[in-house]
């Protein structure tokens, strides 16, 4: 060993050595902020369809109209968390028609992702809609990075179906941590609470809708890709509930998001034209031969996929509170909470929300959610 070595590795153990046993003193955290749930602090209602089908997501081709149809929809609960995954799943099949012009149907989650990862294989992509961010479906999302929720049922969760959906949600969850730390925060990790009534251990009451199926439980296949909560002490924290746990959790800032993807597919060549097809006959009529059909709840319709299932889902935002950038889930209690940049979203789920595709908001659903959680700071 060179000896200017050993005098700086001697050094540094007679500093370890000086240094005090009991280790480094931090600051105190920062106590939580409360939030102002006040229901004249309500600055939106938004009400969405999630499109689940019992069978999954849809990717597949088929030959329909003289036209090369590459179905991605389908997507339950877990559109925006999948969608970088789905459409690297779907990329194999457009490539496989040899066309370098493709047209994309939809411009929510799936269809815009879609029409990126599209560019990036070096293809010139046109989207058709017939509404844009933030008046499609998939604005009125919650927002946070769910990739098995209503996914698809207990029977059809089979090893050949997980694989795939595992290979999905880890491409997309490696592509979103690219985009954490751009301008306008599309991208974010928060920190939430869990709180309940009774041990985690113990199953709490829960209304599920009327007719919901059951959901597998595959959480646990990705568990990697996220911390792990953490059971905290009554004096660490200050909610009035005999237990609580911290975890933290991946969110999308869906306006900021949106734009991201909109002016990035503009910007790299890409058209959007506005259109609204009523039937599947309509499709023979575009100049592209290849077509991504990136329509969610709406392939119902256009392509006559009665296994399609309408869930809607009511989320409200309250006035933006900088300083109290923390979710809250209630177990039991139908309440959840996510700090986004647009406002404090606030969702809570209906009776009858399985089944259902009316989109009008129900005011007194969200302002008992508002009253719940306004009760926690009391």
């Amino acid at each position: 060993m060179h000896r200017r070595s050993l005098l700086r590795g001697s050094a540094a153990l007679c500093v370890t050595a000086s240094l005090p046993a009991f280790g480094l003193e931090f600051a105190a955290p920062t106590a939580l902020a409360p939030i102002r749930a006040q229901p004249d602090r309500i600055i939106d209602i938004a009400v969405a369809t999630r499109p689940f089908r019992p069978q999954g997501p849809r990717i597949e081709a088929e030959r329909l109209h003289g036209k090369a149809i590459v179905h991605n929809y389908g997507h339950g609960g877990s559109g925006w968390s999948l969608s970088w995954g789905s459409a690297k799943a779907a990329l194999p099949l457009v490539l496989a028609t040899r066309e370098k012009h493709v047209a994309v149907i939809g411009c929510g989650a799936i269809g815009l992702t879609t029409a990126r990862v599209l560019q990036r294989a070096g293809l010139k992509v046109r989207i058709y809609c017939k509404d844009r961010p933030p008046e499609v479906r998939s604005s009125a999302a919650t927002g946070v990075w769910t990739p098995e929720s209503r996914l698809c049922t207990v029977e059809h969760a089979t090893p050949q179906f997980l694989q795939r959906w595992e290979a999905m949600a880890r491409a997309s969850f490696k592509v979103y941590q690219s985009l954490l730390g751009l301008p306008g925060e599309p991208v974010e990790w928060y920190d939430g609470y869990v709180l309940s009534d009774v041990p985690f251990d113990q199953p709490v009451p829960f209304a599920a809708s009327e007719g919901e199926p059951e959901y597998p439980e595959i959480e646990s296949i990705v568990r990697d890709l996220r911390p792990r909560s953490v059971t905290l002490e009554p004096s660490q924290h200050p909610f009035h509930v005999p237990h609580v746990r911290r975890f933290t959790q991946l969110a999308f800032n869906l306006p900021a998001y949106s734009r991201l993807l909109m002016e990035d597919f503009l910007r790299e060549g890409g058209d959007i034209v506005g259109r609204e097809f009523e039937h599947s006959r309509q499709l023979a009529g575009l100049r592209e031969r290849t077509i991504v059909n990136a329509t969610g709840y709406g392939a119902r319709a256009l392509f006559n996929d009665k296994s399609l299932v309408a869930v809607r889902g009511q989320t409200a935002r309250l006035i933006p509170q900088p300083e109290a950038h923390y979710g809250l889930v209630y177990r039991g209690h139908n309440l959840v909470v996510v700090p986004r940049r647009d406002g404090i979203l606030v969702q809570a789920q209906g009776e009858h929300d399985f089944g259902n595709e009316d989109v009008t908001p129900d005011r007194a659903l969200t302002d008992e959610a508002v009253k719940r959680l306004a009760a926690l700071f009391a």
